[in-house]
Order: C-alpha cells, then structure tokens, then sequence
C-alpha cells in the first residue's frame, strides 16, 4: 500500500498551521536553559534601556538584536537535534557543525552587549 501523498494547507489555514508550528518550535526553545537565560538578559536590557530614558528607536534595535539572537539560537538547537539524531556518536563532522552554531550565538550576544554598552553607556555618561 502507498502511503498518501501529505497534503499542503492553503491560504488562511496555513498561516494558522505555520503558527502553530512556530509556536511548538518556541516551545521547545523554552527547554533549553541557554535560550531561558537570553530571555533573561532580554528582560533585563529593556528594563534597563527604559531606565535610562531610550528612545523608541534604540529600544526597537535591541528588540531586533535579541529577535536575531532568538532565531539564532533557534537555528542552533536545530542543528544539535539533527546532529543528534543522524550523529549520535562523537565526530568531528558532528563537534564542528555544533561548533559553528554556538559560535553564531556568541556573536549575537557579542552584539547584543555591546549595543547596550554604547546605548546605556551614553546614556549615562551625558545625561
């Protein structure tokens, strides 16, 4: 027996299928405690953006940095699952593609802070 062609959803019906599965992906983010403490650090950055007196825009570019990180680090968690899953065993394919990915967090969190750095930084320097 064949098995039945997947059927692809269509207009209204697949952008409530394309949230759904993006809500499950972020889900599953939230079980890794490096994605919790980028939320954190999230939290914390707006709060003290706030503090400082930031502007609309300065708060909007930190949002788009900390969305950036976010997907990166879902892109990250993707490639250990497959590395995972295909690679169970300890390769040097498998140690550099998870290499790489944590390199691309690290340089979204580079970003990150030091954009807070200058922001808050000049804040507070010429108040």
């Amino acid at each position: 027996m064949t098995k039945p062609a997947v059927v692809k959803e269509t207009g209204i019906r697949h952008f409530f299928a394309a949230a759904s599965y993006s809500w499950g992906g972020f889900l599953r983010l939230l079980q890794e405690a490096a994605f919790r403490q980028e939320l954190g650090f999230f939290v914390v950055a707006l709060v003290l953006l706030v503090l400082v007196g930031a502007s609309p825009a300065e708060i909007l570019v930190a949002v788009l940095l900390f969305l950036g990180l976010f997907a990166i680090e879902a892109m990250n968690t993707a490639v250990e699952e497959v590395i995972d899953r295909i690679s169970p065993e300890i390769s040097n394919v498998g140690k550099y593609a998870k290499d790489l990915g944590s390199f691309a967090v690290f340089c979204m969190i580079v970003a990150c802070g030091l954009y807070l750095a200058f922001t808050i930084g000049g804040h507070l320097l010429f108040r």
